[in-house]
């Protein structure tokens, strides 16, 4: 028997390749992520995207890249920790013990509660364990050569102060899938990404598929790392008033979070960015494609580039 390949030319990321999936089956994965986000937005939870804070985002992107992880694991891993209802399990908390002590919920939430120190202790200790576990089966999920095992998660957490068995590990891997209900394979706007791109390549857009794609990807980190600040661009864009109102807000998550304009937003801004002359023939494309308006893929356009290069952005 030969001797093998070093490990890392083995597993080295050839990187996309575009153009190689037959049209019917694109055209039904189209129809399936577009329905699924569609039906994600109907039963949007008023809590959807509270993981998706910036410290969050980028204390998990870190850890993807100490552990060697391929991009779609990071994505793949705060989609879990959004999924898995760990949020609304915090905020249960909060109210069942503020409503045992006999105290205000509102003081218990401002840190004014008895019990809070307590809760605030366990939720800490907590946080970090599922974070960590959403990161493990995210590397499971990615099909990467470098999975997370137990004793490179233990060995982290334990550089971080916590003494948590392998038990414990194991049974907070065992909570999120549970949560989860054993339904891990969550989307993520990457999917929707590659997709589109796959589609703009049968439609054709020639557009140099490796930096179209690694520019996406780049965007697609940038995007998550600043979300609330673009998104609070859009909203004030939408609404042509620098100060929205609560309910305005409210009403705006359902945008926030709706990933088929996150894809097409990140595309039309990286084609912008390496290719402006083909800019407006792509956003028709994706108009076509999606059914999203040339004007909201301009907008969120508009407000990532406003982030990215200050003024600097595209002309309607």
């Amino acid at each position: 028997m030969g001797s093998q390949a070093p490990a890392a030319s083995r597993c080295r990321d050839p990187g996309p390749i575009f153009g190689e999936i037959a049209p019917e089956i694109i055209e039904d994965t189209l129809i399936h992520l577009a329905t699924e986000n569609e039906q994600y937005l109907s039963e949007l939870s008023d809590q959807a995207g509270c993981f998706k804070e910036t410290q969050i985002v980028e204390f998990i992107f870190l850890l993807s890249e100490k552990w060697h992880l391929d991009q779609s694991a990071r994505y793949q891993a705060v989609e879990l920790l959004e999924s898995c209802g760990f949020c609304r399990f915090l905020i249960k908390q909060v109210e069942q013990i503020c409503k045992s002590s006999g105290e205000n919920v509102k003081s218990c939430e401002q840190g004014q509660g008895s019990s809070w120190s307590a809760l605030k202790d366990q939720i800490y200790d907590t946080f970090v364990l599922r974070l960590v576990s959403c990161v493990q089966l995210a590397s499971k999920l990615s099909l990467h050569y470098n999975i997370v095992n137990s004793d490179t998660a233990l060995k982290f957490l334990q550089s971080l102060k916590y003494s948590y068995t392998k038990q414990e590990l194991l049974e907070s891997e065992l909570a999120v899938l549970k949560t989860l209900r054993f339904q891990i394979n969550v989307s993520t706007p990457l999917a929707y990404v590659e997709l589109l791109l796959e589609v703009l390549g049968h439609n054709g857009c020639l557009l140099p598929a490796k930096p179209l794609h690694q520019m996406c990807m780049q965007l697609l980190d940038f995007s998550y790392l600043t979300r609330d600040t673009i998104y609070d661009t859009l909203l004030k864009i939408a609404i042509e008033n620098s100060t929205p109102s609560k309910l305005q807000v409210a009403k705006f998550l359902t945008v926030k979070e709706d990933f088929m304009l996150l894809a097409v937003g990140i595309i039309s801004t990286s084609v912008f960015i390496l290719n402006p002359g083909q800019w407006k023939q792509v956003v028709e494309h994706l108009n076509c494609i999606t059914g999203i308006t040339s004007q909201s893929i301009l907008e969120f356009s508009y407000a990532a580039l406003k982030h990215i290069a200050g003024s600097t952005t595209p002309q309607q």
